[in-house]
């Protein structure tokens, strides 16, 4: 436990929903044996309350056939077989209804405090189940005192809600072995269907505080340091590092293949050192489109590798600024600079062409 506090101490940060998913695909979910315990009742009432009557009618019309014809039953004949199976199908069939009411309750009882769970590791052997010394720190755990404590709490609130219910009928009880055996089932079944209702009220104010604890319990367990966190954050997305120079590998690439396409360009505006915009037209094309930009060191490649390349470049430092800010690469230009950037290419047309002409902006 000494160890154990501190470590719960450290968790300070709630349960991501993928340790949750782990924790369920493990077998570890929030379960109150006590809430299986109210069902288990519940059903147990239904039963008792829906086949006392029919169930003690059939079978004391079956022993008692046995009582009044005890003298002419043959053993050996196979009437007393028919009459066994008939008896024994009988007793089968009252034991087996309650077996399947109280399994379809056992079932909702879990299905009411957790999704479905197929899981082996709850059962899987591990050498921590039967280690004595392991063992020994289970029975005298903190978890192991409460549940003991719960049990004798629990014994004595239901031993006193049954005394109540019975206190009152105790007249009737002493007088119950004289009456006549009709009369008995149908006082038993009262008395009985009211112990079952008392304690069901008893037992869901119970089985609500400790599903509620246990709950607790589990959410505190699931809960998470700061640095488990960190590292499921880095499986789930990745170790921050590692996307870092993965984007920095993407920007190099990019930036390779955006200076590859500077000698192809047809015009270089720059501001004149601060930004470089290369932009790209032919007949082809509806309107000229970004293919290389850079600010300071990468303007000066730009400008650079448009140089040894025979490139025009053109400084028209407002253009630059306006084109570096409103376009990525591959765009085309926006409307608002059509005539500005008509005005660059007509006239690095014209230098080549030694002739007017050149890309005008469509209406």
């Amino acid at each position: 436990m000494s160890d154990e506090a501190p470590e719960q101490e450290s968790k300070t940060e709630d349960p991501s929903q993928k340790k949750l998913e782990d924790a369920h695909k493990k077998g570890d979910v929030a379960k109150s044996q006590e809430v299986t315990a109210w069902f288990m009742l519940l059903g147990s009432a239904i039963v008792f309350a829906a086949m006392s009557p029919w169930g003690g009618e059939e079978l004391g019309a079956s022993l008692r056939l046995i009582l009044l014809n005890a003298d002419q039953f043959d053993v050996e004949g196979a009437g007393f077989g028919s009459f066994f199976n008939g008896l024994a199908f009988t007793v089968v069939g009252l034991v087996l209804a309650p077996l399947v009411v109280l399994m379809i309750c056992g079932v909702l009882a879990n299905l009411v405090q957790h999704r479905p769970v197929w899981s082996f590791e709850p059962v899987t052997p591990k050498f921590s189940k039967v280690s004595p010394l392991a063992g020994f720190k289970r029975l005298f755990s903190m978890e192991a005192l409460v549940n003991f404590g719960k049990g004798l709490a629990k014994i004595g609130v239901v031993g006193t809600v049954v005394f109540m219910v019975c206190w009152p009928e105790r007249d009737r009880l002493d007088t119950m072995m004289t009456a006549d055996p009709v009369a008995i089932l149908m006082d038993f079944q009262e008395l009985g269907v009211k112990i079952f209702i008392a304690v069901l009220i008893v037992v869901t104010a119970i089985a609500a505080a400790d599903f509620f604890y246990v709950r607790q319990k589990w959410w505190k367990r699931q809960m998470m340091t700061v640095q488990e966190t960190k590292e499921e954050y880095k499986q789930q997305e990745g170790d921050p590092h590692v996307k870092g120079k993965l984007r920095q590998m993407r920007q190099e690439r990019s930036r390779k293949r955006m200076m590859a396409a500077v000698p192809d360009a047809t015009v270089v505006i720059t501001n004149p050192t601060h930004f470089a915009v290369a932009l790209k037209y032919d007949k082809d094309m509806a309107a000229p489109k970004c293919v290389a930009k850079g600010a300071d060191a990468v303007a000066l490649r730009i400008r650079a590798l448009a140089t040894e390349n025979d490139v025009p470049i053109v400084e028209n430092p407002p253009l630059a600024r306006a084109l570096f800010a409103a376009m990525d690469i591959d765009d085309t230009i926006p409307n608002e600079h059509f005539k500005a950037v008509a005005e660059v290419i007509g006239f690095v047309m014209r230098l080549k062409q030694g002739k007017a002409g050149g890309w005008r902006p469509s209406a």
